[in-house]
């Protein structure tokens, strides 16, 4: 089963629910922005990701900038940062066991089937 971590505002992760739900895909949804990922949940997804804390961030957001974060911060005040204000979380993010991606572009998804 894939966990899903979607904010039904977005666009792209619109789409890739779409896109995982065409292709038959088992999944659990997750509003994160409601239902926020634990500081536990975040780095058990930067490991899976395999990708550097600041690339699962959208530090295009103004909470970011609010904060004083920058992308030379600190991972641990990153992953902080995230699990206080899940806004910063890059979406949608796809998990089933130790793999992860995010779906931007949504096609990303497709790699978790």
């Amino acid at each position: 089963m894939i966990e899903y971590w979607h904010n039904p505002r977005c666009s792209k992760s619109r789409q890739g629910l779409t896109l995982l739900e065409e292709k038959g895909a088992e999944l659990s949804v997750r509003k994160y922005l409601e239902d926020a990922p634990s500081l536990d949940e975040l780095r058990a997804v930067q490991s899976a990701l395999g990708v550097a804390v600041i690339a699962m961030m959208r530090t295009g957001e103004k909470t970011f900038k609010e904060l004083g974060l920058s992308k030379d911060a600190d991972d641990t005040a990153l992953l902080r940062a995230m699990a206080d204000h899940p806004i910063l979380i890059e979406r949608p993010l796809g998990r089933v066991g130790d793999k992860a991606v995010i779906g931007r572009p949504p096609e990303n998804l497709l790699d978790l089937l």
